[in-house]
């Protein structure tokens, strides 16, 4: 079994706010790329991510749609109950509605945010759960997500564990070729 952890930054890190935002649909079509590569590689068959708002979301949305073409599982895993207790109301409901389509949910903790033990608690458990890792981030822009490289990269000092960086020129390229292909279908 071949289990892949997803995360990254979060949707005010990358100055994306609405559903409809253009960059979302470039970090979408990314995340699907190394997806697809992975499961016709026969590298993946449990997506397991977070459930932040920004790639983690992002990710398991890609996901879920994979699940009608590939056989691909699909998991959330937060740290600690109640998780999005205190985000508005229209993040809730997407919150839930992915709670519900995924295959398995769990939260590592069975308390509500009570101290950054339980979100060290619930990376270790990312990492003893998972075969590899893949984030959308940039050393040279940290954010949230610098939490998770750090612990990625000092776990790699001992274990083999690999993880796939996409970080800001990944994605740069990503949107001109997807506008030079727009462009080519507007002129044809």
């Amino acid at each position: 079994m071949q289990r892949l952890w997803v995360t990254g930054y979060r949707n005010y890190e990358l100055n994306t706010f609405g559903d409809k935002d253009p960059k979302i649909k470039i970090i979408k079509m990314v995340l699907k790329k190394h997806m697809i590569s992975l499961i016709e590689n026969n590298q993946l068959d449990w997506l397991i991510t977070g459930a932040n708002l920004g790639v983690e979301q992002w990710a398991s949305e890609v996901a879920i749609d994979l699940r009608q073409k590939y056989s691909l599982r699909v998991s959330i895993i937060v740290p600690y109950e109640e998780f999005a207790s205190r985000w508005n109301e229209n993040n809730q409901e997407k919150y839930l509605s992915l709670k519900q389509q995924v295959d398995f949910f769990a939260s590592t903790s069975k308390e509500t945010y009570q101290n950054p033990v339980q979100l060290r608690n619930y990376q270790n458990f990312m990492l003893m759960h998972t075969d590899r890792a893949l984030m959308i981030y940039d050393p040279e822009n940290p954010g949230k997500p610098k939490f998770d490289y750090n612990l990625i990269k000092k776990y790699q000092e001992t274990t083999e564990y690999p993880l796939e960086l996409i970080d800001f020129y990944d994605l740069q390229d990503e949107a001109e070729e997807f506008q030079e292909n727009q462009d080519d279908e507007y002129q044809e």
